[in-house]
């Protein structure tokens, strides 16, 4: 299967990939280092200036995922993967990635105020809700801080917005793929992330309405394991529990999907209750190896955080403002357009199965 698209242009490089976990302890800690390093920070000067590109240089950004420890975001997030720590520093700018270590509001929110008290210029924000975050990201937008989100939303409250994929295909094609290995019937299940995450609620959303083309499927309950491998794996085995004629799970999220993994790779699960979601080819080559599972989808993280990066710096910049039809260069991915609602699409997600997963290493 050909990749599509030139979000995927960049895919060679990632071979390399390293998938570190961002190990910290408090709900604002963070990781940095200098360019000379693969860790999470590039070093610039603290003031502002012009490039002869019309972009700024020196910015201090903020790359604040819902989480750290989580290796999606640690691939999306820093340099020695490609990601948007990596497109800062060859932009010249600042960059540090900081969150909390749970996925929540509560863990996010001190580490945006953390970095807006740290005279940020640029936040570039993974929502762990759609509404919560905003008194926080207004006031920071208020004061002239870029705010970007990238991975999931929050709407009212931020400048732009890095679309990993068009939300409708992949609450579609998540159910039409595991409706062709299912042979369009039986019980189904959703394990999730946090039952806040706006991308996840809205890709449910999508999961819902493409379940009327199967009337023989049944969506049975949807569960939600917060990202965090112990209560996704331990959702999943409820699941199980309470539904012995369940066929098929689908997890949109690279966490939760590898906890699911882990528990249905049994003789007593193994082919006989389906899985396919959101992961990392890296995660997941063991259970596509063993038949655990017969195929998922995911995009590139890295470009994901790469082009948001280069989205932030433009913005910031004055070079972009949002306006629909407005175009920018993203380095390596080549040419964007801003689309509605100030959203910046990566581009289509991609099936990794048997056939092809040991191409990539993510």
């Amino acid at each position: 299967m050909k990749l599509r698209r030139k979000a995927w242009l960049a895919l060679p490089i990632v071979a390399s990939i390293l998938l570190a976990a961002a190990a910290c302890s408090s709900s604002s800690s963070s990781s940095s280092s200098s360019s000379s390093s693969s860790a999470s920070s590039s070093s610039a000067s603290s003031t502002p200036s012009a490039s002869s590109t019309g972009l700024k240089t020196g910015l201090k950004v903020f790359i604040i995922p819902k989480n750290l420890g989580n290796n999606y975001f640690t691939t999306a997030d820093s340099a020695g993967s490609g990601g948007a720590i990596a497109a800062l520093q060859t932009l010249g700018e600042s960059g540090t990635e900081t969150s909390g270590t749970a996925a929540t509001p509560a863990s996010q929110i001190p580490a945006i105020q953390g970095a807006i008290s740290k005279g940020a210029n640029v936040l570039i924000v993974s929502a762990t809700d759609p509404t919560a975050l905003c008194p926080t990201l207004n006031s920071a937008m208020q004061k002239g801080i870029t705010v970007v989100m990238y991975d999931s939303d929050a709407p009212t409250c931020r400048d732009l917005f890095i679309n990993q994929a068009a939300t409708a295909q992949i609450g579609t094609s998540e159910i039409d793929l595991l409706a062709s290995e299912l042979h369009d019937t039986g019980q189904i299940a959703i394990v999730s992330a946090a039952a806040s995450a706006t991308n996840q609620n809205a890709w449910i959303g999508y999961m819902k309405q493409e379940l009327a083309k199967y009337p023989n499927m049944k969506l049975v309950t949807t569960v939600y394991g917060n990202d965090d491998p112990t209560v996704s794996t331990q959702v999943t085995q409820g699941l199980l529990q309470q539904y012995p004629n369940l066929k098929g799970i689908i997890s949109p999220t690279t966490v939760g999907i590898a906890a699911a993994a882990a528990v249905l790779d049994t003789a007593k699960y193994r082919g006989k209750v389906l899985l396919t979601g959101l992961g990392t080819p890296d995660s997941l080559k063991k259970y596509v190896a063993d038949g655990t599972i017969k195929a998922f989808e995911l995009w590139n993280p890295a470009n994901l955080g790469y082009l948001a990066a280069y989205a932030a710096v433009e913005f910031a910049s004055g070079q972009i403002n949002g306006t629909q039809g407005q175009t920018f260069m993203a380095g390596k991915l080549g040419m964007f357009t801003v689309g509605a609602d100030k959203t910046i699409l990566l581009g289509p997600p991609f099936v990794f199965n048997a056939g092809n997963i040991s191409q990539f290493n993510f």
